[in-house]
């Protein structure tokens, strides 16, 4: 993964690696292909605004792909890579794991998509109290958290991309 090679680094990318690197963060050809095009970016604050922006301009069946795209709650516990993420979600507790496995299933199975949250720094407990929370929302609402949901998730994969204020130094 493309990880701490600074906005000017971003900018400076060949294309094809430039598409690669926006494509480890969004999961999507077609953000991908429209982040790589935009370039250069004059700060990060331009590049989050884009692709907020373009994630919200992107049709139904585009975001389910996304979204299906990003593996499950607990899927990968504890990794590092995945910091941040819900897949890296962990608890000891064999039972809070099974409570937020059992949440994130009825919500699945009431909405028809993927359960996506950004986890941050959010333990399985809280993670069930938020697909708790959303299996009340109504479909048109929580399809509009999905997308602010990975809104967040594409700004914490760009964020670890590009690293520090102008990247790490090349050895």
């Amino acid at each position: 993964m493309h990880q701490g090679i600074g906005l000017k680094g971003l900018n400076a990318l060949e294309p094809k690696s430039a598409m690669s690197a926006f494509f480890e963060c969004c999961h999507c050809v077609v953000l991908a292909d429209r982040l790589t095009k935009a370039r250069p970016y004059a700060n990060r604050a331009d590049l989050f605004s884009l692709i907020d922006h373009e994630l919200f301009r992107l049709d139904e069946d585009t975001v389910d792909r996304i979204v299906a795209g990003h593996p499950g709650v607990g899927a990968r516990p504890r990794s590092k890579a995945s910091e941040g993420e819900q897949c890296a979600i962990w608890d000891p507790d064999h039972a809070a794991m099974s409570r937020l496995h059992a949440v994130v299933g009825e919500y699945e199975a009431h909405f028809g998509h993927p359960f996506l949250v950004y986890a941050g720094e959010l333990t399985a407990l809280e993670i069930t109290d938020v697909a708790a929370q959303r299996l009340h929302n109504h479909p048109e609402t929580e399809r509009k958290v999905l997308r602010n949901e990975l809104a967040k998730v594409h700004r914490h994969r760009l964020e670890r991309m590009l690293g520090p204020e102008g990247g790490y130094p090349l050895w």
